[in-house]
């Protein structure tokens, strides 16, 4: 059993960095078009923090398993910070993609916001 809840954990982390990298991606692809005013929200990084979300639940779901089992604490304060901040990144995402242009500041708010779910998935 113990094997099993090893591999979903291992698939869906693998997945939860590609669903980074669409959206960081998404992101980066249209940094020069922030800078004149035409940037737009591309379907990369809609998937992207679909998939964030989606697997992020399913990493919690997994490490609390895995708390009952092996006996260690699962960082509730950090799953709800990141959880947070995945939902206001889709909350924006889902608001502009739509939309022709997006605005230079709702833009890089979301980068910000990508950069900072990366930054505490690291550091803490």
């Amino acid at each position: 059993m113990e094997l099993t809840v090893e591999v979903v954990r291992n698939i869906t982390l693998i997945l939860h960095f590609i669903g980074i990298g669409a959206l960081l991606g998404g992101f980066l692809t249209q940094m020069k078009a922030m800078r004149t005013k035409e940037a737009r929200i591309v379907p990369a990084m809609n998937h992207g923090a679909w998939t964030m979300f989606i697997t992020g639940l399913i990493l919690t779901g997994v490490a609390e398993y895995r708390a009952s089992i092996i006996g260690f604490e699962v960082n509730h304060a950090l799953i709800g910070a990141k959880t947070a901040v995945i939902i206001a990144i889709l909350a924006l995402v889902l608001i502009y993609r739509k939309k022709p242009t997006v605005n230079p500041a709702v833009f890089g708010s979301i980068g910000l916001l990508t950069i900072a779910n990366i930054t505490l998935a690291v550091l803490y």
